[in-house]
């Protein structure tokens, strides 16, 4: 067999965009910049505060001044630049429920200004998916909504406000991960629209984004029969190439979804994967969630190298990535000059996200308890982990009244804890009882504990801070996301202390 030589061992390298393990560039990331590695992912493993990121992002341009630096910040549930304190800034689903293009535009502007401060110039957001699946475990509150023109008309303003402040966006997951109950992190999904369905609702939002010039895509690893009845979206020619470039116009940058995920590895093994998908028409392969070394770095390059001398993989679709990459890098330098980035907020987050974050809580219910006459007993139901949200970045709504109104208690419960009814009455006893969910229609477990509740309590206040699909109680507030600021503003209602 033939070795694969540098210059291709160069372009495969110039494809990858991998995580690592620490607040600082380890030696293996800074060696293979001058090797031609395009770009890196960072996660919240890698972020501790602005000041830090700065210093990381230079250390990276001090090696390669083009290097893509790319971060999953959607800002609401997903988020990676304010993990250690939840996002200052409202998500999708509460941008949507306000419905003022004008302030997701300024909210996406505001997140992109912070970003380019620090040395970020890519981002995998936004989330372009219609979530008119209310079983979808994996998107929900990253979705703008269920209603396709609603969600197209907020990713396109989404998009614009990033891009004026010199960040690219990066709309996901092509081409519509919505319609679905099957979490692709653990399986394949399938989405069962016929072709005038898609173009009708999972199409709309992307379209959307491409009228607005957003310079990259990331793929969903779905399968869509429609388009493609036997291969998964990032990995077929019908869907990257015919659909996304042919049909749809995109000439951008195609980036994968990451590479690790169970719903392409566990079929058609990890190099075999990244290899289909670039010869399908991706052009960045997004690695390194959670195999973030070089091993795994070098074990990809090889592949992709050996592919083209093997002949599963043309070279001239390599070369076509590799300036597709390479592309995308120059735009983002030009934007990121041109731009005028913001200071960093630090620890007090966004102002402009905290007043949208207000104005996305919606009141339901006759509101008979508001403001609450004293400090509360809080109890938070929390729901299984999602994997894309993560289980570090905190979330809740008794910190934030408890700062409000002191001698607020609580307690956070899960299933195995086998919450008793008798036991939370007891604890809130002649107190308000305010019980905080995230996506409650989808936990029959927590779902039977409220209705016990509310039976015995009637004056309780329920707190959404998911998907807001079920009427619950006579007062109830739904903030559309486990925001650190959607907390706040429920917080701030629930006090009387609103400004």
């Amino acid at each position: 067999m033939t070795e694969p030589g540098g210059e291709l061992l160069r372009l495969a390298a110039t494809v990858l965009q991998p995580g690592f393990v620490g607040t600082a560039p380890p030696d293996w990331v800074r060696r293979w910049l001058g090797e031609g590695l395009g770009g890196v992912a960072l996660f919240a493993r890698n972020v501790r505060s602005p000041e830090q990121i700065a210093a990381l992002t230079a250390t990276l341009r001090a090696e390669r001044a083009d290097v893509l630096v790319a971060i999953d910040e959607e800002a609401g549930d997903v988020t990676r630049f304010e993990s250690r304190t939840g996002s200052s800034r409202p998500g999708n689903l509460a941008l949507g429920a306000v419905d003022d293009v004008a302030l997701t535009r300024e909210v996406a502007c505001d997140l992109g200004r912070e970003l380019a401060a620090v040395g970020v110039n890519l981002d995998y957001a936004p989330d372009a998916d219609v979530n008119n699946n209310p079983d979808n475990p994996v998107i929900g509150v990253r979705s703008f909504g269920a209603d396709p023109a609603l969600v197209a008309r907020h990713t396109g303003a989404w998009v614009t406000g990033l891009q004026a402040a010199g960040v690219a966006a990066c709309a996901k997951h092509f081409p519509g991960h919505g319609d679905t109950a099957v979490d692709s992190h653990h399986d394949l999904p399938h989405i069962p629209r016929d072709r005038a369905g898609l173009d009708a609702v999972e199409l709309l939002p992307f379209r959307a984004a491409i009228a607005a010039g957003v310079q990259a895509v990331m793929t969903g690893h779905l399968l869509v029969p429609a388009i493609d009845p036997s291969v998964p979206a990032t990995l077929s020619r019908n869907v990257l190439t015919g659909l996304l470039r042919d049909e749809l116009g995109f000439e951008g940058a195609v980036i994968t979804d990451a590479m690790e995920m169970r719903a392409v590895v566990d079929r058609y093994g990890f190099e075999g994967a990244v290899v289909a998908a670039l010869a399908a028409g991706a052009d960045a392969i997004c690695v390194g969630g959670e195999n973030a070394d070089e091993a795994t770095a070098d074990r990809l390059r090889t592949a992709i190298a050996r592919a083209v001398v093997d002949g599963r993989l043309a070279e001239d679709r390599l070369v076509e990535a590799a300036k597709r990459v390479q592309h995308l890098a120059a735009w983002a330098a030009t934007a990121r000059a041109s731009s005028a980035p913001g200071p960093w907020y630090g620890a007090a987050g966004s102002p402009v996200g905290l007043a949208a974050a207000r104005r996305a809580v919606k009141v339901g219910g006759f509101a008979p308890s508001l403001p609450l006459p004293a400090a509360p007993h809080v109890v938070e139901l929390s729901p299984p982990a999602n994997i894309a949200v993560g289980t570090d970045t905190p979330w809740g709504v008794a910190a934030p009244l408890a700062a409000l109104l002191p001698g607020t208690t609580a307690v956070r419960l899960t299933p195995a804890d086998q919450p008793s009814p008798t036991t939370i009455l007891a604890a809130s006893a002649a107190r308000p009882l305010v019980v905080v969910v995230r996506d409650l229609h989808r936990h029959a477990w927590m779902s039977t504990l409220v209705d016990a509740l509310l039976s015995a309590r009637p004056d309780s206040v329920v707190v959404e801070l998911g998907v807001p699909a079920a009427v619950i109680g006579a007062t109830h507030l739904a903030t559309h996301g486990a925001t650190r600021s959607g907390a706040l503003a429920a917080a701030e209602l629930l006090a009387g202390r609103r400004p």
